[in-house]
């Protein structure tokens, strides 16, 4: 929403580094000339062999292979790892082999001389090795320095130190290739398609770009996090047959260490992968659905799997839709999924020590620019607490609005109109002070800044009031004052400056209303709620009150609500991660939720079908004499139904009407 992660997959395209998952060491597009370059680079007198690789291949092919090579001129091959002499290949010989012709050995000097031969050496071991070329540095197996194809020149010493087996360190045989890869692994390199998840290119292969896919949901292995393994937090373990497989874990805890009697949501990271992945003492979670699957040839079995199936997080991208190998380019140890999973406060602080070369900074100083300062307008609206792969569906109303505004912010509009339908809605009076910010910030840029508001903080921030009056409806439409905050305090005389003024009031309540049963939430951990337990009395009028982003939508729209649902035989609804219901369920038959989502499913709906008045007075028409001699039952009374629309407008309302020299446009319905 606020475009950072435009910016983002442009600088990753521009200066990330892709590194292998394999050795961690960075992968890079190498030339002739560089490979020959990092050879000369290297401190006079370093001993040099530069070989052509051949990859794994049978005795009976390296034999060929051998023949041919020796009919080339060539003279000495590495084979498994050892340097000898071609007519030795025999010795090392094995059903698996990894052959290296030698074409060049050498010592690094100075001259053009020595570059012309490191030149020739890289240029002819890349033509033979399909591009791909091996450089060993050290000691070992060099004589006289002749070239690998041809013998002139020979000792015994050097015979017998190329056949003798190859002592240096890993770190001393280095492979290079033209090609964007490492370790035997053909890497992508970075562009803005890799790192974009609508795009087919960059979507994860497995969700798609969902960031979700169907399979064993955790909420349903584990419907109550408070308990621990040895209570039955494991709900697929329970029964006599599947019961064995949480014996199993209860037997074996004294030796793999795993904390049988600690409540599912308290276990560490490592404790809660272990219960899935198992160990050599006992089998996970994953082998048990194994089970599972490759039974599904019986009913039982089939049924249990459809229990725990569900939208779960995708194991691949980990929930950032990106396919797998865009977490391997990083810029400064982070790739671009470990960016947008963590939390704003951490990536500000990340940005701030980023260290870059000379030529990486220039390259993105304005993408940086742009990213550090969005996400410093979402931490100055209170937002440090969000990640970047947050879920716009999950947020507040606050946080919504407030993510919006720190877009705007962000695209440094100069000369636009912001026009705001009461933003302060939801916000505690410390998020309207940080929205207040904001508006003047957007107001200072040079824009022009409309709010429709009650607040009463907003109003006096404003710089004119316009009260529009004096009531509702019919009794409404007319500009009663129009000023500053402070001449509506003085002089005015609409509801909004008698509020204001004092000179009306809505009374505070003498008695408070207090209640003997109640509702309880337990351990509730969704999202921003730190495990907390809260009682709702009963037959009283509750509020749950807090800053923008403190739990109080969750709390209310993704654990107790649906939670109370699915006690009254209702379904469909995920509940969040809590400990389970309490009180005196027993005093209440239902629930209902009531939001600010459009009322009815049909663009006919209006007040009198959703309150279903129409019903009755549908009946009630059809009751009369006439409508009974004319053969009419309720339905012929019914917008939404066939034979009770107009047919001009076919139950709509309106007609669309066809005009010369304009455009078509829309008319009330006459008939």
């Amino acid at each position: 929403t606020t475009e950072i992660y435009a910016y983002l997959k442009l600088l990753f395209a521009r200066i990330g580094k892709t590194y292998s998952p394999v050795s961690g060491m960075e992968v890079r597009r190498h030339t002739a000339e560089s490979i020959a370059q990092f050879i000369l680079d290297r401190p006079e007198g370093t001993k040099v062999m530069v070989f052509a690789p051949f990859g794994k291949m049978p005795k009976p092919a390296l034999e060929k292979r051998v023949d041919v090579l020796k009919h080339q001129g060539y003279t000495r091959i590495r084979l498994n790892g050892q340097v000898l002499r071609i007519e030795q290949w025999q010795d090392l010989a094995t059903n698996d082999n990894d052959l290296h012709v030698l074409i060049d050995r050498f010592a690094v000097e100075p001259g053009e001389d020595a570059e012309n031969r490191a030149n020739e050496a890289v240029r002819t071991a890349l033509g033979e090795g399909q591009q791909k070329c091996t450089i060993i540095f050290g000691d070992e197996g060099h004589g006289t320095g002749d070239m690998g194809r041809g013998t002139s020149g020979e000792s015994g010493a050097a015979d017998v130190a190329l056949s003798s087996p190859d002592p240096r360190p890993s770190s001393h045989v280095l492979d290079f290739s033209t090609d964007f890869a490492a370790d035997g692994i053909h890497f992508e390199e970075p562009s803005v398609n890799l790192f974009s998840f609508n795009n087919p290119y960059g979507a994860c292969k497995k969700c798609e770009g969902f960031g979700s896919v169907i399979g064993i949901d955790p909420d349903l292995v584990f419907p109550n996090k408070g308990l621990s393994v040895y209570e039955g937090g494991v709900a697929c373990w329970a029964g006599e047959s599947m019961g064995t497989w949480r014996t199993a874990l209860v037997n074996v805890s004294l030796k793999n260490g795993f904390p049988i009697h600690k409540p599912i949501f308290q276990l560490t990271e490592e404790q809660y992968q272990l219960l899935w992945t198992g160990d050599a003492h006992f089998e996970g979670l994953n082998a048990f659905f194994r089970m599972l699957e490759e039974n599904s040839y019986k009913i039982q079995y089939r049924v249990m799997l459809s229990r725990y199936r569900g939208k779960t997080t995708c194991p691949d991208c980990r929930g950032t839709k990106l396919r797998k190998d865009a977490a391997y380019v990083k810029i400064g140890e982070k790739s671009i999924s470990d960016m947008v999973l963590m939390p704003i406060g951490e990536l500000s602080q990340f940005f701030s020590e980023l260290k870059l070369t000379e030529t990486e900074h220039e390259i993105g100083k304005r993408l940086l620019r742009e990213i550090t300062s969005r996400i410093d307008y979402l931490q100055d609206v209170g937002l440090s607490y969000l990640t970047l792969n947050r879920a716009s569906a999950t947020l507040s109303g606050g946080e919504s609005q407030r993510i919006h505004l720190a877009g705007s912010l962000g695209s440094s509009l100069v000369g636009s109109m912001y026009i705001l339908d009461e933003p302060s809605i939801g916000l505690h009076p410390r998020d309207t002070e940080r929205l207040i910010s904001i508006l003047i910030r957007l107001r200072d840029l040079g824009n022009t800044v409309i709010v429709v508001e009650h607040d009463e903080d907003i109003m006096r921030a404003a710089d004119l009031i316009v009260d529009i009056g004096p009531e509702a409806g019919s009794l409404g439409g007319e500009v009663v004052f129009r000023g500053t905050q402070q001449e509506l305090v003085t002089i005015g005389q609409s509801l909004t400056a008698k509020y204001l003024t004092g000179r009306m009031e809505i009374p505070v309540p003498k008695v408070r209303r207090t209640s003997k049963g109640k509702i309880s939430v337990l351990n509730a951990r969704e999202n921003n709620l730190q495990n907390i337990s809260v009682d709702f009395p009963l037959k009283c009028l509750t509020v749950i009150t807090g800053v923008s982003g403190s739990g109080k939508s969750t709390l209310m729209k993704t654990i107790l609500y649906p939670a109370l649902k699915r006690h009254f035989g209702g379904f469909g609804l995920r509940i969040g991660e809590f400990g389970g219901l309490g009180g005196n369920l027993d005093r209440l038959t239902d629930v209902e939720f009531v939001d600010q989502d459009p009322i009815g499913r049909s663009t006919r709906s209006n007040p009198v079908t959703y309150i279903k008045a129409f019903d009755d007075i549908r009946t009630l028409v059809a009751a009369e004499k006439m409508s009974k001699l004319r053969g009419l039952d309720p339905r012929h009374f019914s917008f939404n139904v066939a034979g009770g629309r107009c047919e001009v407008c076919e139950g709509e309302g309106t007609v669309r009407i066809e005009m010369q020299f304009m455009a078509d446009i829309i008319m009330k319905c006459e008939s």
